[in-house]
């Protein structure tokens, strides 16, 4: 999926993925959701949690 195709589907802009993407910006909790719901993965999926440790 294009980074262009994600921001139509999960409605955050393209410049917004983009920031996030590199660190940035942050997002509000709502549109972690919005994207996974977009991907069709669970928003723990973009999440990057060691619970190893």
């Amino acid at each position: 999926m294009t980074q262009e195709a994600l921001a139509l589907q999960s409605g955050v802009t393209r410049n917004v993925l983009i920031d996030v993407e590199r660190g940035r910006r942050g997002l509000l909790y709502e549109r972690l959701f919005d994207i996974a719901d977009a991907l069709g993965v669970p928003a723990s999926e973009l999440l990057d949690l060691d619970l190893e440790s």
